[in-house]
């Protein structure tokens, strides 16, 4: 049975899943926790409630029709996804494949205030390990975050680098330390260089000297995942067609990630969008396989 998964459990992703579970595909949502809207007290803008509701309780009240619905839904974080015969998803957990997937996990709406990062951008400074270790073969790079998406950066470094330090920028790490991976919990005062990314400043006075920084902090957003099987992002966002389709086959995106109004209205239109977009997409590549064993 054709199936997709939706990385995100936010307004775009249940939007999704109402849809696509409707019609009879099986749907696996994954997601980490309510994100930027779990955290909101009230809201007053949206139809349907005569009294204003907690972005909490809003997105349980979705998740929760959803699973009724016959959503799997699937705590956990995910890291990557790759691209063969099928999309794989790879998460904290495991490995998950689907003939589609959803990037709905929102907008990164902060980013680290170090000297230097934003201006070595492209010039050392990367947001994707599998698209860009390919430039920094057997030299010293460094990952900064201190979670399991740093980690997993980090192990896909291993194998061309000469040397891989995680960052965690005065935080313990969350996970355990491989002997392979160096980590330095120093704070960091800069980045710095000539025309590429050449040394780490600490506030403790120390230096390391790199060739690369790759930047995964906290959990991977949509455009971090859109990147690594090569969707076209501008600007921190995804782009997508009308029919909120990337420019890789069946891989949709829909919500903040695409860009534009970052409201919750504009989230469940373009997740209804794109899976009723996903249901032709999938049907289609149903009766061409079939056609094929005729």
């Amino acid at each position: 049975m054709a199936n997709v998964i939706i990385i995100g459990s936010g307004p775009a992703g249940i939007s999704t899943a109402l849809y696509t579970t409707r019609a009879g595909i099986s749907t696996r949502i994954i997601g980490k926790d309510h994100g930027a809207l779990g955290k909101a007290s009230e809201i007053e803008n949206y139809y349907g409630f005569s009294q204003p509701i907690s972005g909490n309780d809003l997105i349980t009240e979705g998740i929760e029709g959803a699973r009724r619905l016959g959503a799997e839904i699937v705590t956990d974080e995910v890291l990557g996804i790759s691209y063969g015969d099928k999309l794989t998803v790879i998460t904290k957990s495991g490995e998950y494949e689907a003939d589609s997937v959803v990037l709905a996990t929102g907008t990164s709406r902060t980013a680290p205030k170090i000297n230097g990062l934003r201006e070595y951008e492209g010039h050392g400074v990367s947001y994707c390990a599998v698209c860009d270790a390919f430039f920094y073969r057997g030299k010293d790079v460094a990952v900064l975050g201190d979670g399991s998406y740093a980690l997993h950066e980090a192990l896909e470094l291993l194998p061309t680098s000469n040397t891989v330090t995680i960052l965690t920028n005065g935080k313990e790490p969350e996970f355990p330390v491989p002997q392979n991976i160096i980590v330095n919990t120093s704070i960091i005062d800069s980045i710095r260089g000539n025309d590429a990314v050449e040394e780490v400043h600490f506030q403790n006075g120390e230096t390391l000297h790199i060739s690369g920084l790759f930047v995964a902090i906290g959990v991977a957003g949509s455009t971090d995942l859109a990147k690594k099987i090569g969707a076209v992002t501008q600007n921190n966002k995804i782009i997508v067609d009308e029919n909120m389709s990337t420019n890789i086959p069946g891989v949709y995106a829909a919500g903040d990630c695409t860009g534009g109004l970052l409201q919750i209205s504009k989230a469940v239109y373009e997740g209804a969008r794109a899976g009723t977009e996903i249901v032709k997409y999938l049907r289609n590549n149903d009766r061409k396989n079939t056609s094929s064993f005729s």
